[in-house]
């Protein structure tokens, strides 16, 4: 007869047991997370394609006498600086020319350099002058894609699976990435965007994130979160790569939409979440996937599919729940009970004002001149030290001490630069220290919304924070417009983001190094009570306690000498 006791000991430590025989990162997983990552590639190519596909290179207005098709007027040209007025700055003006009567009037014509890119959809479309507004409006579809993708993709993932919803995103990114280079017409074009940004950086990259999150010890979690991102530059820094290659706009959409092909064999050879089918109730789906894996580690142990069937009904029995209620879980879930619900709250707080500043304090550089490939590169590369620094100390600081402390200096940063000379050195470096910052803050977001949602919304939570990340993103250029009132706004604002959020941070509770919880039950008790204050509390009272404590006791030893004496 078995005791209900042990009964229950067995379903808590069933799965964990039942992962823990794979080991933190055997051959199994690296295959696995190699399979993964490549989405978070292509993820970075999606996003940053439309900085060359639709770029607006220096322009001018068009003069009829002095510019012809076959050949156009120098700039810097007598004829030219005679028929186009000067800005304060001392440039061509690029929206207006003489009249007759020597006034101004705008033009609808204009001549783009063409050094760096001989076709574009900005170049195509003129999105320059009272146009302007809409190359930030197409880039605000892509992002509004993401945003859409992060928060229904995601809830999708948690109730359909993570593999199917990767496997159809992936799909689904070839094709309109492909097709949106073949589209004349620019709001069919916006439209078509919204669904490449949908699928293209949300639907594939979110679930892959999921899935190695969910197969890799706890160890390796760091490790493995820190190389997403990494991938996730590298493939901002192909767009750099074949921009400079291609020059037709066409071609060089659908090269970056081709892109997509390495994730379809994903299809046939990469697995489902064995959490997620265990938490579904297919506990023998996942007991097969965790045998075949031990199998690929070259692993002798065999798993008994009966033993944990059984325990996973135990499970269902003590707590009385059903599949059925499990796969009824939701972004609502997030929000039913307390401890789930405040730390919703102050994450999804925290992925919005991260990319907030991200963008705030790139903003804040100023425009650069030179080689727009070089520039994107750079930036690109920029990150990577920021993730070799969560690489290296978020196993020591922990999450929460090391998120709160990055997302203060990035909103300092961004304060401070808003009171600074644009362009001026001190303000570059400034800049520079704030993003390495907040870049490190935007890689700890993923590794920790994995670590403190259960399984049964782990998915939906983290597509709901990437979700409030990109809403961020395409509001920031909403932002922006503030700076006609006063050019410090926008900074601030971005700064006061980051700051409220890092202290927010806070009251989350630690994770490292901690076992998932599973359940939305187990969710709930996880780290309640836990904030950074109170283990800074608990830390100096037992300080103060073993130093009383050692002081009695060396009292103690005094008079017994004494006594013995």
């Amino acid at each position: 007869m078995k005791i209900p006791g042990k009964a229950i000991m067995d379903k808590e430590h069933a799965l964990e047991e039942m992962m823990g025989k794979l080991g933190d990162f055997g051959k199994y997983q690296a295959f696995q997370f190699f399979l993964h990552i490549l989405a978070a590639m292509t993820a970075g190519l999606h996003m940053l394609s439309l900085v060359t596909v639709a770029a607006v290179p220096e322009h001018r207005c068009w003069v009829d006498g002095i510019d012809d098709n076959a050949s156009m007027a120098h700039w810097n040209s007598t004829e030219i600086l005679n028929t186009i007025p000067l800005t304060s700055s001392g440039k061509l003006h690029k929206c207006l020319v003489f009249t007759e009567n020597n006034d101004t009037s705008t033009c609808s014509k204009w001549v783009f350099d063409t050094k760096y890119r001989a076709s574009s959809r900005g170049m195509e479309w003129n999105l320059v002058c009272h146009d302007y507004w809409k190359g930030a409006l197409v880039q605000s579809f892509y992002m509004l894609g993401v945003f859409a993708g992060a928060i229904i993709l995601g809830g999708l993932a948690d109730k359909i699976g993570r593999k199917t919803v990767f496997c159809w995103s992936a799909l689904l990114q070839l094709l309109f990435g492909v097709l949106v280079a073949f589209i004349p017409e620019y709001w069919t074009f916006s439209a078509f965007t919204f669904l490449y940004g949908m699928f293209g950086s949300a639907g594939a990259f979110i679930p892959a994130f999921v899935l190695t999150m969910e197969i890799v010890g706890p160890s390796k979690r760091t490790k493995c979160s820190v190389a997403f991102h990494c991938c996730f530059s590298f493939g901002m820094m192909c767009v750099a790569i074949w921009g400079a290659i291609i020059s037709d706009k066409t071609i060089l959409q659908v090269v970056y939409g081709l892109h997509s092909l390495i994730l379809i064999p994903h299809l046939w050879i990469m697995d489902e979440s064995p959490r997620w089918l265990y938490g579904q109730g297919r506990v023998k789906d996942a007991v097969q996937i965790v045998q075949k894996a031990l199998k690929f580690n070259k692993s002798d142990i065999v798993l008994d599919t009966a033993e944990y069937v059984s325990k996973a009904k135990e499970e269902r029995f003590f707590h009385k729940k059903t599949t059925v209620v499990k796969t009824k879980a939701g972004t609502l879930e997030l929000f039913k009970t307390p401890h789930i619900r405040n730390m919703s709250i102050i994450m999804s707080l925290c992925w919005f004002a991260n990319s907030l500043v991200y963008y705030g304090l790139t903003l804040n550089s100023g425009k650069m001149e030179g080689n727009p490939y070089i520039i994107i590169a750079v930036f690109s590369l920029v990150d990577i030290p920021s993730y070799l620094m969560v690489f290296y100390f978020l196993d020591i600081w922990g999450r929460r001490l090391f998120i709160s402390i990055a997302m203060v200096i990035g909103g300092t940063a961004c304060v401070i630069a808003a009171f600074l000379p644009a362009g001026a050195t001190v303000t570059t470096v400034i800049i520079v220290i704030g993003k390495l910052f907040i870049a490190a803050s935007f890689a700890i977001a993923y590794n920790y919304s994995c670590e403190l949602f259960p399984t049964v919304v782990r998915n939906t939570a983290l597509g709901l924070g990437s979700m409030f990340a990109r809403l961020s993103g395409a509001l920031t250029p909403l932002i922006t417009l503030l700076e006609s009132f006063d050019a410090k706004i926008p900074a601030i604002t971005f700064g006061v983001f980051a700051l409220v959020s890092g202290f927010l941070c806070m009251f989350l509770p630690e994770t490292m190094n901690k076992p998932l919880p599973e359940s939305i039950e187990d969710g709930e008790n996880f780290g309640k009570g836990d904030t950074l204050f109170s283990t800074c509390f608990r830390k100096k009272a037992k300080k103060s306690y073993t130093g009383d404590e050692d002081e009695e006791a060396a009292q103690s030893m005094v008079v017994n000498s004494t006594a013995s004496s």
